[in-house]
């Protein structure tokens, strides 16, 4: 009988060792993945939100997701920069997103439309300029000298919105001009002013202020034809939900405002 009970004894105490180890490790002060605090555990856990914006936005935004992933540290904010249109594209076919900020209405309604964002805020203006080369061989001066054939100018392609707007700012000026290239995005058509490519091009005024000393910019009283408004919204499939309303929060802010209009935006 006694060594019976010697035997018995002997079989219940790793059991309660193992117990035991089991409770301390609850109490050991390293939080489970259920009872964690901090960043993993707010909103919806991501650490990384991804912006799809307008080639416009490039410099702004990039400071602002700096300003963003500083005042979340951990954090990751990764842009998609292009043609407000294609990036409305991407978004319908399924790239995943967490915002989109477009360079006009009509861009951000494809998705809208779709049912994959939320209500847009209007957040900046936009209007476009006349960009010649530094030295401005073509001596242009005014909007009319675009529709001189010895001049060789650059568009954006019309489903862009700087396309659309140009071609808005020529029709109501009555203003018939052939263009040597269509581009994809602003910055493109920048680019072809840049490299002497052509003589002068019809961009966006914050592309012209953000090149300075690369190329000269001439503003003509057409422009305020054709105003860009800018609207941002939330995905409503963003994988990182919670973050994408704090980056949105962030551009809507003051200092949002700040970044924005010290480029050359206009508010609404």
């Amino acid at each position: 009988m006694v060594s019976r009970r010697l035997s018995l004894r002997a079989l219940a105490l790793p059991a309660a060792l193992a117990i035991a180890v089991v409770l301390s490790g609850c109490g050991s002060g390293r939080p489970s993945a259920s009872t964690a605090s901090g960043p993993a555990a707010a909103g919806d856990g991501a650490k990384e939100v991804t912006v799809f914006a307008a080639a416009s936005l490039t410099g702004t935004f990039t400071e602002l997701g700096k300003a963003f992933e500083a005042a979340h540290p951990g954090t990751s904010v990764r842009f998609n920069f292009g043609s407000s249109a294609t990036l409305a594209q991407q978004i319908v076919q399924g790239a995943p997103a967490d915002v989109f900020a477009a360079a006009s209405p009509a861009t951000m309604k494809t998705v809208t439309d779709a049912s994959l964002a939320g209500a847009p805020a209007t957040f900046v203006r936009n209007k476009l300029q006349i960009a010649v080369p530094a030295d401005n061989p073509a001596e242009v001066d005014e909007f009319q000298d675009l529709a001189d054939a010895r001049v060789k100018v650059a568009l954006c392609a019309q489903q862009v919105p700087c396309g659309a707007a140009a071609v808005k700012t020529l029709n109501a000026a009555g203003l018939k001009v052939t263009p040597v290239t269509l581009e994809q995005d602003v910055k493109a058509t920048l680019t072809k002013v840049e490299l002497g490519e052509v003589d002068a091009a019809l961009v966006y005024r914050t592309d012209v202020i953000a090149a300075a000393g690369k190329v000269k910019g001439i503003a003509f009283p057409e422009a305020d034809q054709a105003i860009n408004d800018y609207p941002i919204a939330t995905l409503t499939e963003a994988p990182a939900g919670d973050l994408a309303r704090r980056f949105v929060d962030l551009v809507l802010s003051r200092q949002g405002k700040d970044v924005l209009t010290k480029a050359g935006f206009e508010t609404p």
